[in-house]
C-alpha cells in the first residue's frame, strides 16, 4: 500500500493530533480537520470522524478502569439532537458559511472563557456543550472546542478519561447522520483505512510520555486548542470563498 506526498504529509498530522488527544483528552480533531481539509477536503468530516472515534477506541482498551461515563452523561444524552440539528444544517447552508458561522462562535466563547467568563463543569453546562459538540462535530468533524471550555477546570486525567467515553459513545451518532445523508461515500473508507496507522502510533507515542506529563489542569493548553480550532475553521472557510469568486 503506497502513499502519495499529500497521504504522507496527512498521516504525520493524524499522528499529532493523536499524539495530543492521547495526553490531554482532545485535540485530535481541533489540530488535524483543518489542516486536512486543507490538504484534501474529502478527509472532512467523514474521516475525520472515523478516525476519531478509532482513537477513542484506542484510548478506552488502553485503560484499565472503568468506562468514565458518568459525570459526561448529561452531554452525551445532549449530543444526539446536537447531532440532528448538525445534519440539518449541513442540508440548508453551505460548508463554508457554516465554518465561518461556527469559527466565528468558537473563537468568541474561547475569548469571554479566557478573559471573562469561567465556564464550570456542571450539568446543565456539560448538557449545553454537549449539545454545540453534536452540531459542529456532525457538520465540521470539530466537536471538541464546546467540551474543551466546559472541562478546562479539570484535571488531565480526568479530562482524557471522561472525553474519551464522551467521543466513543458520541460519534457513531455524527457518523449515521452522516451516512443517512449520503455524506459516507466508500472512498471515505479508503482514505481512513490508510491514515488509521498515524492514529495508532500517535496513541501509542502518547502512553510512552505518559508519566513525563503535568497532570494539573490543562486549562490554558485547552483554551489554546479551541483558539487554534477557530483560526482554522475561518482560515479554511475564508479560503473556500475566496477560490470561488
Amino acid at each position: 500500500m503506497g502513499y502519495s506526498g499529500i497521504e504522507c504529509l496527512a498521516l504525520l498530522i493524524v499522528l499529532f493530533g493523536s499524539l495530543v488527544q492521547g495526553l490531554l483528552g482532545i485535540g485530535f480533531a481541533l489540530l488535524a480537520a483543518p489542516l486536512l481539509y486543507l490538504l484534501e477536503p474529502r478527509y472532512v468530516p467523514g474521516p475525520v470522524l472515523l478516525l476519531g472515534f478509532l482513537l477513542a477506541l484506542c484510548m478506552r482498551l488502553g485503560n484499565r478502569q472503568p468506562l468514565a461515563w458518568r459525570r459526561p452523561m448529561p452531554a452525551i444524552l445532549a449530543r444526539l439532537p446536537g447531532a440532528w440539528c448538525g445534519g440539518l444544517l449541513l442540508a440548508w447552508l453551505s460548508s463554508t458559511w457554516l465554518g465561518l458561522l461556527l469559527g466565528c462562535s468558537v473563537l468568541l466563547a474561547t475569548i469571554f472563557s479566557y478573559r471573562w467568563l469561567e465556564v464550570r463543569c456542571t450539568p446543565q453546562n456539560l448538557a449545553i456543550a454537549g449539545f454545540c459538540s453534536g452540531l459542529m462535530g456532525t457538520a465540521t468533524s470539530v466537536g471538541g472546542p464546546p467540551m474543551a471550555l466546559v472541562y478546562q477546570g479539570r484535571s488531565r486525567v480526568n479530562t482524557r478519561d471522561e472525553l474519551a467515553a464522551f467521543f466513543l459513545l458520541t460519534t457513531p451518532v455524527s457518523l449515521l447522520f452522516l451516512l443517512s445523508q449520503g455524506r459516507m461515500p466508500l472512498d471515505y473508507l479508503s482514505a481512513t483505512f490508510k491514515l488509521a496507522p498515524g492514529v495508532v502510533a500517535g496513541y501509542g507515542l502518547a502512553r510512552c510520555l505518559e508519566g513525563r506529563i503535568d497532570k494539573r489542569s490543562p486549562r490554558q493548553l485547552l483554551l489554546l486548542l479551541s483558539l487554534l480550532a477557530a483560526g482554522g475553521l475561518l482560515t479554511v472557510s475564508l479560503w473556500r470563498l475566496w477560490a470561488k469568486t
